[in-house]
Formats: C-alpha cells, sequence, structure tokens
C-alpha cells in the first residue's frame, strides 16, 4: 500500500474561484483552497463577537436548512452576529452541495492556545477549516514530510526538533478567510497521505476564531 502512495503526488489546488474547491476530488490533491476576502461588514461582525464573548464553543449537528436557526439560537444574546451567521450558513450549503450530505458536524470555536499543536493527519475523509480571525492552520506539502516522525515517531521531540520537516520555510500557511478542505486518511485511495498540519501558535492577547466541518457518520 505505501509504495501505490508513493505514485501519486499529492499537491495543493488554490484559486480564488469557488469551483476549486472540487479539485478535492483529483487523486492527486490533498488540499485545496478558496482564496477569499472578508467583507468590513463579516470582519466587525468577528470582531464584536470576539469582543463581546469570553468564551465560544459552538459544536452542533446542523443541515443547509436548519444551520441558521440553530446559530442564532446559540448566538442571539450577542450583537450584531447576522453577518457572521450568514457566512457561516453559506460556508455549509457549499460542503453539503459539494460531498452530497444532509447534514454536517459543525465546530466554531474561539480559541487562545493551539488546539492541535503537532503536526499531525486527521483520521477522517475531509475536513473543512476556515479561520475567521487570527493566525491560520499550518500545512506540510506531501513532498515536504518524513512521515515515520509522525505520532510516537517524533520519539517526544518537538516538531522543529524531529525531523518531519527539514526546514522552517517548509512550513506553509493558510490565511484569515481561506476556506480550505484537507484530504484525511479515510479518504478512499489516500491512506497514509492524508495533510500534514497544525494549528498555529496563539501570542499572548491574540484571538483566534475557527469554523471546522466534518462528515457525520
Amino acid at each position: 500500500m505505501e509504495a501505490m502512495v508513493d505514485e501519486i503526488q499529492r499537491k495543493l489546488a488554490e484559486s480564488n474561484d469557488i469551483h476549486t474547491l472540487a479539485d478535492i476530488y483529483k487523486d492527486d490533491v490533498n488540499i485545496a483552497v478558496w482564496k477569499r476576502d472578508l467583507s468590513s461588514g463579516l470582519r466587525d461582525s468577528i470582531a464584536s463577537l470576539l469582543d463581546q464573548a469570553e468564551f465560544i464553543r459552538v459544536e452542533d449537528d446542523v443541515t443547509p436548512e436548519n444551520v441558521k436557526d440553530r446559530l442564532n439560537l446559540k448566538l442571539d444574546h450577542y450583537e450584531n452576529v447576522a453577518p457572521l451567521v450568514d457566512d457561516l450558513s453559506h460556508v455549509v450549503d457549499i460542503f453539503c452541495c459539494l460531498f452530497e450530505q444532509t447534514r454536517v458536524g459543525l465546530r466554531l470555536t474561539k480559541l487562545d492556545r493551539a488546539m492541535c499543536p503537532r503536526f499531525h493527519t486527521d483520521k477522517v475523509p475531509c475536513r473543512l477549516v476556515t479561520t475567521y480571525q487570527g493566525l491560520a492552520t499550518e500545512w506540510l506539502k506531501h513532498d515536504d514530510v518524513d512521515r515515520s516522525k509522525l505520532g510516537a515517531g517524533n520519539n517526544g521531540l518537538s516538531d522543529s526538533e524531529s525531523g518531519i520537516y527539514s526546514s522552517r520555510q517548509d512550513i506553509r500557511s493558510l490565511t484569515v478567510g481561506d476556506v480550505a478542505l484537507l484530504k484525511g486518511e479515510k479518504w478512499i485511495g489516500n491512506e497514509g497521505a492524508g495533510l500534514v498540519h497544525r494549528s498555529p501558535n496563539v501570542g499572548v492577547n491574540e484571538k483566534r476564531l475557527l469554523l471546522t466541518l466534518d462528515f457525520i457518520g
């Protein structure tokens, strides 16, 4: 199986065109990124929520039809959340359409520390991530990873010491607003080639708002 994986060179598909997200279906793509700029109204809504809420952790199974109601139920006591709720609903709709899902697992979290600080792969078919404010997800190109250093293979050493990557310059980063699809280990035909990524370090007094969407079942 490992030899078969190595025959395909996984790569990035990236564009300002939303249709680039469909490239995740290509065998040689393990990360697809729709680059977008957040509107000023959306940025204001995000900043307002982060200023008002000391703690945000919304976890729910949602559908394109009920996502607005479910989010409003959890966030309606905050001011100026409508632009953010509208955008979250739009991203849920995109994910469900692309993968023909009727419902998805949504997680919206305010972070003041790295949630997954070590480089790793996800044991899922595919995960959507988008950072609405703060530093965004870091990742490594398929060809830049020594996968033997993942997990226990790091021998207790940090990512910078373990040899999982050769140079700091190998580390790539998403940016605020990017909608990214990260192909995981459970995508059929992608075993041993899930995108290697981690959460960025969050500095003192930095506020990060992260959305992830996952398949259910």
